[in-house]
């Protein structure tokens, strides 16, 4: 789960990370308790490339920060990020301006690979350091972090000479990347990024942007954060999804994808890729499907104005096929759906339940496996098309 900047330094504020003064807007008569001469005004959205976008503008005066606060507050962001839908501003951050000497870059994510934290740092922060790893990556460091979130010695030491910090600013950076560090680890984040870490004039440092992320799995143990969730910046699907405890996300393509199992849906969306098709979606129902979460799946993949065909992928472990089916049949009746319809079933009870779709009655195509699954609907949606 993804949560705003604003947010993300009320999270690092509790870590003893400084960051600059802020007012979150939401509402344009808000502006009336603004005491500010002067502010950097952002959106805030759930997506990077907010600068480019226009979406972060520099206020000389308190009749600009009320200009531009108008101009930016319902301001829609499209980007890569986004995809053509965008995603609308529903608040802004003032943040009172900070002088700069130098800009760094210091965050922390999950090597999947390697299963744990990795810290990273760069001498060139700012909002093109995706540019600086591609081209430079001699300029980012990166330390592997072992349980439970605490830097040893010699990483700080390799971090501080790494970026240059020497004297009261190496004291100060080694007690921020300590902190941002246990941040990580207490808060289940999946990503904490600090860019850019700014160095006064005056030798602070101070996080001036921030990214948060955090493990939807882990957010039982973080009901304060799970309330930070913004409803806006989500689709309907993905909310209805969240709510229901199920894996949704929306793409760009035509072909609507339910599978139970993250990695299955992963392949599936592959394999469609592969022979010239576009998924519509992600969606994982889960090891344990029911009949009622292939219906509500269903009614998810169908809002979806784009679907113009539909891949069930189904691997029966703990779930039954035959169940699988029946809960297929009874929403292919009830909705009355007309768009091509493949299904793959595998595992438990898989001869009974591709007997019962057989026998519906309805033109529900079999495939006999992931491969004939995907070739089958993208032939299906083309003809469509």
């Amino acid at each position: 789960m993804n949560i705003h900047e604003y947010q993300a330094k009320e999270l690092l504020k509790r870590y003893h990370i400084p960051v600059p003064e802020y007012i979150v807007i939401r509402h344009l008569d808000e502006l009336k308790d603004v005491d500010l001469e002067e502010a950097v005004v952002k959106i805030q959205v759930h997506a990077g490339g907010r600068g480019k976008a226009g979406g972060v503008k520099f206020a000389k005066s308190p009749q600009e920060i009320k200009d531009i606060t108008r101009r930016l507050l319902g301001m829609k962001m499209c980007n890569n990020q986004t995809g053509p839908q965008g995603v609308v501003a529903n608040s802004v951050i003032l943040s009172k301006p900070v002088d700069i000497h130098k800009e760094y870059y210091l965050g922390a994510i999950i090597d999947r690979a390697k299963k744990q934290m990795i810290l990273i740092a760069s001498t060139e922060g700012g909002m093109d350091i995706e540019e600086v790893a591609e081209k430079h990556p001699e300029k980012i460091l990166t330390l592997p972090i072992s349980a439970p979130g605490k830097l040893r010695m010699y990483q700080i030491v390799a971090f501080n000479k790494f970026m240059g910090f020497k004297g009261d600013v190496a004291k100060q950076a080694t007690k921020l990347v300590q902190n941002l560090v246990k941040a990580f680890y207490e808060l289940d984040a999946s990503i904490l990024e600090i860019n850019p870490l700014v160095l006064t004039p005056g030798h602070q440092l101070i996080a001036l942007d921030a990214k948060f992320g955090i493990d939807d799995n882990a957010l039982f143990r973080h009901p304060l954060i799970a309330e930070m969730r913004d409803p806006s910046q989500y689709s309907k699907a993905e909310n209805a999804a969240f709510e229901n405890d199920l894996s949704y996300v929306s793409l760009e393509g035509n072909i609507g994808c339910m599978v139970n199992g993250a990695g299955l849906a992963m392949a599936t969306m592959d394999i469609i890729q592969h022979e010239g098709g576009k998924p519509a979606n992600f969606l994982d129902v889960g090891g344990s499907a029911t009949k009622e979460r292939i219906a509500f799946g269903f009614e998810m993949i169908l809002s979806d104005p784009q679907v113009k065909g539909i891949l069930v992928n189904i691997f029966g472990g703990i779930v039954s096929c035959k169940m699988i089916a029946e809960g297929i049949i009874h929403v292919v009746k009830e909705h009355k759906i007309k768009i091509p319809i493949v299904v793959r079933l595998e595992g438990t009870h898989v001869k009974e339940g591709e007997q019962l779709l057989e026998d519906s009655g309805l033109e529900i195509i079999a495939a006999v496996d992931l491969l004939d699954a995907a070739k089958k609907i993208v032939a299906q949606v083309q003809e469509v098309i």
